[in-house]
């Protein structure tokens, strides 16, 4: 069994303020309309890791003998849209909402 990681502070921050704003475009202006303008309640925090790979076959990739891309550590921030229904982006695009 694996221990999960320690939860990063800004991750932390979201978690514990409850609510959220757009920390940068990358959404559509669709999507993000479904949710409230001032602050966005959070109703959960996931972490997800990605595996990466590794191919040892040159055969597959020629002129690497090795090649390898490393995991991927994921945060999902889970938001209640302002009709109820709830909706998972990455950590990347929200920052706690000011106080």
């Amino acid at each position: 069994m694996t221990d999960s990681p320690k939860m990063p502070e800004e991750i932390a921050a979201i978690k514990d303020r409850g609510y959220v704003v757009w920390a940068k475009q990358g959404l559509s202006r669709d999507f993000m309309a479904n949710f409230a303008e001032d602050k966005i309640p959070v109703v959960g925090v996931r972490h997800i890791r990605v595996w990466g790979i590794q191919v040892d076959d040159e055969r597959e990739l020629p002129g690497h003998e090795r090649t390898a891309i490393p995991d991927e550590e994921v945060w999902e921030i889970n938001l209640r849209a302002k009709d109820g229904s709830h909706y998972e982006v990455s950590s990347e695009y929200v920052v706690p909402a000011p106080e």
